[in-house]
């Protein structure tokens, strides 16, 4: 040390442990930043923050809306143009896709935590796997039986079946004026799209055998993501094999025979495979949408999604809907825009009541309470 009190007079000693100082300094700070990443991708809780910051009821339905659109294409090319007519192998396809594809982003370590056991029975993810394989099942026989016109009745009864079914299970009400405006939507949608009703008695069977499990199916998905610390894809991780079984057990009984038979050569297989791409995003991006809204606002965007291809047609590629179906998609457009603004409206409120409630919180009076010989403070209710 007497070299560097010669060069540092009376400082050496100070230098030095003011360097030490620095270097712990930043040494906890990019230990604190380590943890908070290792929160932010995982923790189950820190997983949810990041989806709820980064896909918001926005970005979630504009997400769900463009992907929905894309598979109607990738399904029409596969169905239609390749022949593929075995709607349960297709969707049983799609999921098996999708599985590969989140193993491999689990084995990338990038596929986000799932919550403990104990918070989420697994009688809730059977279900939820059970009733999805059951949804997609029967909507694509369902689209296969049926008449487009009758099919999208079956859509619009799923609605009401919505409102019924959370009011039963979750005691959740709708205002009257969401109660109207859903009505209204309903209707324009049924005058602008429901040209044929077509009746065939096993696809009115599919069609209402569809329809609880499709509700069921939406408000379990957003139930358990916004009740609990589950993310899109860590849900669809756990739920996928339990929906893979279902597909298994029903496409010998819903499927016609000759899959085996079919033509699996490079272009059909690519068709496929873009089909279950598309059918791995609108999984996430429907998750995603019923995570960050509601049942009944994935329904809305269904039906909205509905008049928008029919308009497009219209405007894009000359189509005649006739004018009375393009009266009812400006009523159903109008009573959208005002189920919306109604949702928009009680969300601001609930925010607001939030945060008074926890600025309310947060200026409790405390009284000081000695216990054992320490210090206690504990938050008493003003009167």
């Amino acid at each position: 040390m007497g070299v560097w009190d010669s060069i540092l007079p009376g400082g050496g000693r100070r230098f030095i442990k003011r360097k030490d100082s620095d270097a712990g300094e930043a040494g906890r700070a990019l230990e604190e930043l380590r943890g908070s990443l290792y929160n932010d991708f995982h923790t189950s809780e820190g997983a949810k923050r990041q989806q709820q910051r980064f896909c918001g009821p926005i970005v979630a339905l504009t997400f769900n809306f463009v992907v929905a659109v894309g598979i109607i294409m990738a399904n029409k090319m596969v169905m239609g143009t390749v022949g593929f007519n075995f709607p349960v192998a297709l969707s049983l396809i799609h999921y098996l896709f999708a599985l590969v594809l989140m193993a491999v982003l689990k084995a990338l370590y990038l596929l986000p935590i799932a919550p403990p056991s104990k918070s989420t029975p697994f009688s809730s993810l059977f279900a939820l796997g059970a009733v999805m394989s059951f949804s997609t099942g029967l909507a694509n026989i369902s689209l296969k039986h049926n008449s487009v016109g009758f099919y999208q009745m079956a859509k619009i009864a799923v609605t009401p079946t919505i409102v019924v079914a959370e009011f039963i299970l979750f005691q959740k009400k709708v205002s009257l004026l969401k109660v109207i405006m859903l009505v209204v939507v309903s209707f324009g949608v049924a005058v602008a799209t429901v040209t044929d009703l077509e009746f065939n008695f096993f696809g009115a069977c599919v069609a209402l055998a569809w329809i609880i499990p499709s509700a069921v199916n939406k408000i379990l998905w957003s139930n358990l993501q916004q009740s609990g610390n589950w993310t899109a894809l860590a849900l669809m991780w756990k739920t996928t094999p339990i929906t893979i079984f279902f597909f298994i057990v029903l496409m010998p009984l819903l499927d016609p025979p000759g899959l085996l038979s079919f033509n699996w050569d490079f272009k059909n297989s690519s068709a496929i495979i873009i089909s279950a791409l598309f059918g791995f995003l609108l999984q996430w991006s429907g998750a995603l949408a019923l995570g960050a809204t509601s049942a009944l606002a994935h329904v809305v965007l269904g039906q909205f999604k509905t008049i928008i291809i029919m308009l497009s047609g219209y405007l894009v590629f000359n189509s005649d809907p006739g004018f009375t179906s393009l009266c009812g998609a400006v009523i159903a457009l109008a009573g959208m825009s005002v189920y919306t603004y109604l949702g928009m409206k009680d969300s601001a409120t609930g925010s607001r009541r939030n945060s008074l409630n926890s600025r309310q919180n947060s200026h409790l009076p405390k009284s000081k309470i000695i216990t054992d010989g320490e210090k206690e403070t504990r938050t008493v209710d003003s009167v």
